[in-house]
């Protein structure tokens, strides 16, 4: 298949019924489908998801494989409050896999993850484990109740390489995900950093990451309704976030950097704060 036609594959919706659904916490749902397109999605890439009569929304992809792809979803919003009103057999409609990924790196890193951020980050720890010559994660949220995956990352990190910060100090450490980092960073030197979640947070781990130097690769999660470079919604600098990221080095971030963690384009097109 040659390019042209494997990204009109890719962008074509196709039909397909939830085949699982799994609550991650009171607001927070796992869904799986089956897609041969989007099970080849690698971990950072995002798939388009519809759901009939209401809207189409980007979601990072959680887990890929056995014809099948995995997204966690948080009820913010009307579309996603009506996609967990639905049940396993809903009929949802789907695009992708879009975007770049992670590169799976050999040596010693780090990932950093927020909210429903740490959803890919999981994704590519699996796929490290068995590369990586040392796996760490630190993974934050308000409460204790919004700490994702937390026994998978155990399993996939192993217990004592996965450092848990809470804002109300319910689990773990009682800061932001942000605040140890200084620490680690004069503890251990690696090789690669990931990491996803709010962008403020996500600014603040390229800023200390610039400051020493340390290989950076982080996901942006900005609004997109199209979702392959057409109509600019997600654009932050000279970058569309949907084809030219999500995933961005600390490079391209550094091309950015008087809008990234600073403003994005809102619904209305206006500046807002991320």
């Amino acid at each position: 298949m040659n390019l042209s036609a494997n990204l009109t594959a890719l962008n074509t919706l196709r039909t397909t019924p939830i085949v699982d659904i799994k609550a991650e916490n009171d607001t927070v749902k796992t869904f799986t489908m089956k897609d041969k397109l989007c099970a080849k999605a690698k971990p950072g890439q995002f798939i388009m998801l519809w759901i009939p009569g209401v809207d189409e929304i980007p979601l990072s992809v959680l887990n890929a494989g056995n014809g099948e792809v995995s997204v966690s979803v948080k009820a913010v919003g009307d579309a996603t409050r009506h996609l967990h009103d639905m049940k396993t057999g809903g009929i949802v409609g789907v695009r992708g896999p879009f975007g770049t990924c992670f590169t799976e790196s050999r040596g010693r890193v780090l990932l950093i993850g927020g909210g429903t951020g740490t959803a890919p980050l999981l994704f590519l720890a699996k796929r490290l484990a068995a590369k990586a010559d040392r796996l760490s994660f630190v993974i934050g949220a308000k409460t204790k109740n919004e700490l994702l995956f937390l026994n998978d990352l155990g399993s996939v990190c192993s217990e004592e390489s996965v450092l848990a910060t809470t804002e109300d100090g319910s689990y773990g450490l009682k800061c932001l995900a942000t605040e140890p980092l200084e620490k680690l960073f004069d503890k251990e030197k690696f090789n690669l950093i990931y990491t996803c979640g709010p962008e403020r947070m996500v600014r603040k781990v390229y800023d200390m990451t610039e400051k020493r130097k340390i290989a950076l690769e982080a996901s942006l999660e900005r609004l997109m309704r199209c979702g392959i470079g057409l109509c600019g919604s997600c654009v932050i600098g000279k970058y569309r976030v949907c084809r030219d990221g999500p995933v961005f080095t600390a490079a391209q971030l550094s091309e950015v950097k008087d809008e990234f963690g600073v403003s994005r384009l809102g619904f209305d097109g206006s500046r807002i704060q991320p």
